[in-house]
């Protein structure tokens, strides 16, 4: 499965961004999705998942009550609604899929998209 990221970009503190995650290249029921972030000089980590099947999600602490992450199965599009954006959100974020359940380890998934960047000023 191929993955294609977009939608970041720069914005300021309190701002909104969307980015979206388009999936393509085999059918796309069975797989997990999530974003995870990395910032210059940090491990990846994760933000948010979703199962694809039921919708069911999870989120970083540090995301909750500030992003959503939704899916489109007809689409096979995950998107991620960013709001309240902090300077601290500043980051790549990456795209991931899996066939197994949500993890929060990186290294559990093996689908990944090129990463977008994210950049709130404060």
């Amino acid at each position: 499965v191929q993955l294609q990221a977009s939608g970041g970009g720069l914005v300021q503190a309190g701002g909104s961004l969307r980015l979206s995650c388009e999936a393509s290249g085999r059918t796309f029921t069975n797989y997990n999705m999530a974003w995870f972030r990395q910032a210059p000089g940090k491990e990846r980590e994760f933000v948010a998942g979703i199962t694809w099947n039921v919708g069911s999600t999870s989120y970083a602490d540090s995301v909750k009550g500030r992003f959503t992450i939704s899916r489109d199965r007809a689409k096979s599009t995950v998107t991620l609604q960013m709001n309240s954006l902090k300077p601290e959100d500043t980051a790549i974020y990456y795209c991931a899929a899996r066939t197994m359940g949500l993890e929060t380890r990186s290294a559990a998934y093996k689908n990944w998209g090129q990463g977008t960047l994210v950049t709130v000023s404060s």
